[in-house]
C-alpha cells in the first residue's frame, strides 16, 4: 500500500490518546488539511479520534497550463484553475469538510503554505466561522497541540506575497520565452530570478577566459631546532611585504645572499586565540556544508530535511519529527531549545563546555523572518547515533550534521596559542618596487589548549580542522642564530577566480539577496534543466547556449535581470508580506519596465534563426552550406535551405553510417540472411529484405537473437503460445504464431516486472519512490502515490519529472 491509501487508515481509523488535544468546539470530527501523507501522518497521532487528518498533496490550484491566465487590464488579476489529477482530492475534502464541526488549515508556515491553505479555502467553500489557520515551527506534540490551542485566521499579506511572485513569474516566462523561441531556438526559457543566477555564472565564465595569469615566486626555508623541522617562509624584504610581487631575479638573490649564513630569531610573539562558534543552521548554510561535507545536491538537502521535518518512525515512539522547519533564514533558538541543549551538553561532554549564559547570534540575512527559528533537532536528546538505525543513511548523515552543528552552536569556544616568529638575515638585498633591505623569514604555528565546540563540529568555514597545523619546537628565544637546512624557491601563477559550485552559488545567491531559502534549491535545478550550465565536476560551467540567452537578455532587459534589480524584488516582496506595499503595485512597477523593454526587443534583438551563421561545409542532400543553429540542447548544424531542405547535422560532423553486422540467422518470413542493425534503441536484428519485409528481432549483447520467454499463455485464436514483444510503448503478449496470426493484447499484471521499493521519499507528496523500469528499458525513480502524484526523477540523480513550460522561474516550484 502507498501515498494516500496509507494515509487513510492511518487517519480515518486514529484512535490515539486525546490527552492535552485541542478542546471540541461542537459535536462531530474537524478536518485538518496538510500537504503531504507523511506529516498527516505524524501530527494524527497527536490530535486523536477527534480529527481527520487528511492532504491536498501540494498545491490544489494554480495559473492555467498553455494560457497567460493573468487579467492586466483588471489590476492583474489571476485566473486559477484546479491542477489537473487534484479534482478527486478537492472532491474528498469538499466531503469531509461539509460535515466537519471545524476545518483546520496547517499547512507549512511559509509564503507557498499560506498560498496553499488560502487556496484550499477557496477550493472548499466553508463557512470562514468554522475555518482556521495552524502553522507550528516543527512536529512535535507540543508545538501541534499549542498551535491548536491558539489557532488563527489566513495571512492575506503572506498569501499575496506569494500570488505577487507567481504573476511577476508568469508575465515574464510567458512574454519572454517566446521571444527567445523566435529569436534563438525552440524551447528556450527565461525567468525573473533564474536568468540573473545564469548571468552570475556567465559572467564568471567570462572572467576567468579573460584572465591572463601571472608569474610569480615564493621562497621557503626548513630550519630546526631541538631535533624538531619546521618551516618559514620568506614575507619581508625591508618594509615591503612579499605577496604574489617576487620575481625569479629577486628569488634566487636572496637565497644567493644567504647561502650557508645563519638567520637570527629577530622577534618571538605568543598570542591567545577564540574560535567562536557559529550559529545553528539557516537554510543556506545547511546547503553549503551538506555540499561541501555531504556531497548533497541542493535539491537533495531539502528533500531529506523535509522527510526529517516530517516525522521518521522512532521505535518506541512511532513517528518523530526530528527538525525544525528547514525553510529559513533565522538563527533565533527558543528558550525550550536552549534550555535542553544547556542540559544536554554537560553531561556528554563535561561542565568545561558549558558557557555561563546561552550564546547569542544576530541574523545576518536581509529580511529574516525572526517568527522562524534556525533548524534544530526538535529534541536534542535524539542523539543520532542513538536513533541511527531507525534512518536511512543519508537522513542519519543530515541530522547528524544539524544535531552538531546546533549543540557546537552553545558550547565555549576553542582556545589556542599562535606562536610567530621572525628569522632575519643580515645583508640587504633587492626587493620589489626598487625596495632594498633585509630579508625576513616568518614562521607561525598553533597549539589548541581547549577544543571546545570543535569536539562536536569541526568542519565549519572558520573552524576547520587543524590537526595539519605547523606545531614550532618550544626551545625558540629571541637572538638565536639558526643554519637553514634547505633554501628553495618556487615558482607559482595567479589563478583566476574559481568557478562556482553548489555551495558558493548559494552562498552569492543569498549574499546578493537573490531568491529565498524555498527557492535556492529550485534555482539551482532549474538552470541546469534548462541547458543553460552543466554541472562537472561539482563546479557550474556556463553552457554556449547559456551565453547566447544571456547576453541577449543583458542587452535587451539589462535593467531587470541584474543582480540590484532582483534584490530590489525580492525586497519589495517582503514589504508584501509585511503588510507595508500592495502587490499589485510591485507587479504594476514590474510590468511598465518590462513591456518597454519587450516592444523594443521584439524588433532590436538580433535572431539567431533567421541570420544564422553560414559554414563552409555542404549539405549532403542539396549542396547549399550548412547554418549554425541552436536547439534547448545546444548547437547544430541545419540545412539554410530550410524548409525546401530538412537536413541536420552534428557541428562536428555528419554521422557516420551505422555499422551493419552480417549474421548466419535466416528471416524465417522470407527466407533473406538477417544483419543487425543499430535503431535508437539499441541493436536489432533486421531482415535484408527491408523494406519488402519487414521481419525484426531482438538481439542481447553478445549478438545473439533473444529468445522469447515462455507465458503458458494460449491464443484464443490459434492455440499457438503467446509470447512478451517489446514495442515503443512497451512490453505487450503476441501470438507466437506470427504473422500468420497477428493476435495481440496488454501485458497482463502477473507478468509485469515489480517496482522495487526505495528509501527515498517523494519531494512532492511524501509517499515513497520506487524503481521503475521505462518502456525503453531504462530505470527510474517514480511516486508509489501515483495517479494521485505523477512526480517521476532519475535513479541516478539526474533531474527528472520536469515539464517543459515558458513560465520562468515558477514552472519548477
Amino acid at each position: 500500500m502507498s501515498g494516500p491509501e496509507k494515509q487513510d487508515d492511518a487517519e480515518d481509523g486514529a484512535k490515539g490518546s486525546t490527552e492535552g488535544s485541542p478542546k471540541k468546539a461542537s459535536k462531530g470530527r474537524a478536518l485538518v488539511i496538510v500537504e503531504s501523507p507523511a506529516k498527516a501522518r505524524t501530527i494524527n497521532k497527536y490530535l486523536g479520534k477527534d480529527f481527520v487528518v487528511k492532504a491536498s498533496m501540494g498545491h490544489i490550484r494554480d495559473l492555467p497550463k498553455g494560457k497567460f491566465g493573468i487579467d492586466i487590464e483588471g489590476g492583474f488579476e489571476p485566473e486559477y484553475t484546479t491542477i489537473r489529477g487534484k479534482g478527486k482530492v478537492i472532491a474528498e475534502l469538499k466531503r469531509l469538510a461539509k460535515n466537519a464541526r471545524a476545518v483546520y488549515l496547517a499547512p507549512d508556515m511559509d509564503r507557498e503554505g499560506e498560498a496553499i491553505a488560502w487556496h484550499l479555502a477557496a477550493a472548499l467553500g466553508v463557512d470562514e466561522e468554522k475555518l482556521f489557520r495552524v502553522v507550528f515551527n516543527e512536529v512535535t506534540k507540543k508545538a501541534v497541540l499549542g498551535a491548536f490551542d491558539e489557532p488563527g485566521k489566513l495571512d492575506m499579506d503572506k498569501v499575496e506575497a506569494q500570488q505577487a511572485r507567481r504573476v511577476l513569474d508568469r508575465i515574464m516566462g510567458y512574454k519572454l520565452s517566446p521571444l527567445l523561441w523566435k529569436k534563438i531556438a525552440k524551447g528556450l526559457s527565461a525567468g525573473r530570478v533564474q536568468s540573473v543566477a545564469v548571468r552570475l555564472l556567465v559572467e564568471r565564465e567570462k572572467e576567468i577566459r579573460a584572465f591572463v595569469s601571472e608569474e610569480y615566486w615564493r621562497v621557503g626555508a626548513t630550519l630546526d631546532a631541538d631535533g624538531k623541522e619546521f618551516g618559514a617562509e620568506l614575507r619581508r624584504i625591508g618594509e615591503k611585504r612579499i605577496d604574489k610581487n617576487l620575481d625569479e631575479t629577486m628569488a634566487k638573490a636572496v637565497i644567493s645572499s644567504i647561502g650557508e649564513d645563519p638567520l637570527e630569531l629577530s622577534e618571538l610573539e605568543v598570542k591567545p586565540k577564540t574560535r567562536r562558534p557559529t550559529p545553528p543552521f539557516t537554510t543556506s548554510q545547511l546547503q553549503q556544508k551538506a555540499s561541501t561535507m555531504l556531497r548533497f545536491s541542493a535539491r537533495k538537502t531539502m528533500m531529506i530535511a523535509q522527510q526529517l521535518y516530517e516525522g521518521i518512525e522512532i521505535p518506541g515512539e512511532g513517528l518523530v519529527g526530528l527538525i525544525t522547519y528547514m525553510r529559513t533564514d533565522s538563527t533565533r533558538v527558543s528558550n525550550d531549545a536552549l534550555a535542553q541543549v544547556r542540559e544536554l551538553i554537560p553531561k556528554h561532554f563535561g561542565p568545561d563546555y558549558l558557557p555561563d549564559k546561552p550564546n547569542a547570534f544576530r541574523t545576518k540575512s536581509k529580511g529574516a523572518q525572526e517568527a522562524h527559528e534556525a533548524i534544530r533537532p526538535t529534541d536534542v536528546s535524539h542523539v543520532p547515533d542513538e536513533i541511527k538505525k531507525a534512518l536511512t543513511g543519508d537522513q542519519f548523515k543530515l541530522y547528524n550534521l544539524i544535531w552538531r552543528k546546533f549543540v557546537g552552536s552553545q558550547m565555549m569556544p576553542a582556545r589556542f596559542d599562535v606562536t610567530t616568529v621572525s628569522f632575519t638575515h643580515g645583508k640587504e638585498v633587492d626587493g620589489p618596487g626598487d625596495e632594498k633591505g633585509r630579508p625576513t623569514f616568518i614562521a607561525q604555528g598553533e597549539v589548541q589548549l581547549f577544543d571546545g565546540h570543535l569536539r562536536v563540529f569541526t568542519q565549519d568555514s572558520q573552524s576547520a580542522d587543524k590537526d595539519d597545523e605547523q606545531k614550532l619546537p618550544t626551545g625558540l628565544a629571541k637572538g638565536q642564530d639558526h643554519v637553514p637546512k634547505g633554501i628553495e624557491a618556487t615558482q607559482h601563477f595567479t589563478q583566476p577566480p574559481p568557478r562556482f559550485s553548489e555551495a558558493t552559488l548559494v552562498k552569492e545567491l543569498e549574499k546578493k539577496g537573490i531568491g529565498r531559502p524555498s527557492t535556492y534549491a529550485t534555482i539551482i535545478s532549474t538552470i541546469q534543466d534548462r541547458g543553460y550550465v552543466n554541472l562537472e565536476a561539482r563546479r557550474f560551467f556556463a553552457t554556449e547556449l547559456g551565453e547566447i540567452v544571456t547576453d541577449r537578455l543583458v542587452d535587451h532587459f539589462g535593467d531587470l535581470i541584474n543582480v540590484n534589480f532582483t534584490s530590489e524584488m525580492e525586497s519589495n516582496l517582503d514589504r508584501v508580506e509585511e503588510g507595508k506595499l500592495p502587490w499589485s503595485h510591485v507587479v504594476g512597477d514590474f510590468h511598465q519596465a518590462f513591456i518597454k523593454d519587450l516592444e523594443k526587443a521584439e524588433t532590436a534583438m538580433p535572431s539567431l534563426k533567421a541570420n544564422p551563421e553560414l559554414t563552409e561545409r555542404k549539405c549532403e542532400k542539396c549542396g547549399s552550406p550548412m547554418a549554425v543553429l541552436y536547439n534547448k540542447r545546444g548547437k547544430f548544424l541545419g540545412c539554410s535551405n530550410y524548409p525546401e531542405c530538412k537536413n541536420t547535422m552534428p557541428v562536428d560532423g555528419p554521422r557516420e553510417a551505422p555499422e551493419v553486422i552480417e549474421t548466419d540467422y535466416v528471416c524465417p518470413n522470407c527466407k533473406s540472411p538477417m544483419v543487425i542493425r543499430t535503431g535508437r534503441r539499441g541493436k536489432f536484428l533486421a531482415c535484408t529484405g527491408f523494406p519488402k519485409c519487414k521481419t525484426t528481432a531482438s538481439v542481447d549483447e553478445e549478438n545473439k537473437i533473444v529468445v522469447a520467454k515462455p507465458t503458458g499463455i494460449e491464443c484464443e485464436k490459434c492455440k499457438s503460445e503467446m509470447i512478451v514483444k517489446q514495442s515503443r510503448r512497451g512490453p505487450f503478449l503476441a501470438c507466437s504464431g506470427f504473422p500468420k496470426c497477428r493476435n495481440a493484447k496488454p501485458l497482463p499484471d502477473e507478468l509485469r516486472e515489480k517496482p522495487r521499493e526505495t528509501d527515498e521519499t517523494c519531494e512532492k507528496c511524501g509517499a515513497g519512490m520506487v524503481i521503475k523500469t521505462s518502456r525503453w528499458g531504462k530505470e527510474f525513480l517514480a511516486c508509489s502515490g501515483y495517479p494521485e502524484c505523477k512526480n517521476t526523477r532519475a535513479v541516478a540523480g539526474a533531474e527528472g519529472g520536469q515539464e517543459e513550460s515558458p513560465d520562468g522561474d515558477s514552472s519548477a516550484a
